[in-house]
């Protein structure tokens, strides 16, 4: 009679690799991208996101652009008040628009990876 020796040991499973490092969450960075073009939630993305150079990019834009409609507004409406310019009040609606129609363009070009320059507040904006 042949005698039978305890049954092999199956093999040892290898080790799985570690998991991959973790990409930025594309979740939030939209979010911050849209919030870098709302006026002064710009903030929350320049503050947020140090390390996202294109996060910081678009959120110093949007701060500038916010800024340059906004002396715009002041501006247009100090020369409305005064008596015989009050003409210029018509084109107060009409900077409203711009700014709207420029920030719809912003997040969308944001959106698609891309970036809106504007001459003259582009380059104030690299400036920091």
């Amino acid at each position: 009679m042949s005698e039978q020796g305890p049954p092999p040991i199956p093999p040892i499973p290898p080790i799985p690799p570690p998991p991959p490092p973790a990409a930025p969450d594309p979740g939030n960075r939209t979010i911050m991208l849209i919030l870098a073009y709302l006026g002064p939630l710009a903030l929350v993305p320049l503050l947020a996101e140090k390390d996202d150079r294109e996060v910081q990019w678009h959120a110093k834009h949007g701060l500038v652009q916010f800024a340059a409609f906004l002396v715009a507004f002041v501006g247009l409406s100090v020369i409305s008040s005064i008596g015989i310019l009050c003409v210029f009040s018509i084109f107060i609606p009409f900077l409203g628009l711009a700014w709207m129609i420029v920030t719809i363009v912003s997040i969308v070009k944001a959106l698609n990876g891309q970036r809106f320059v504007i001459p003259g507040i582009s380059p104030l904006a690299d400036r920091f």
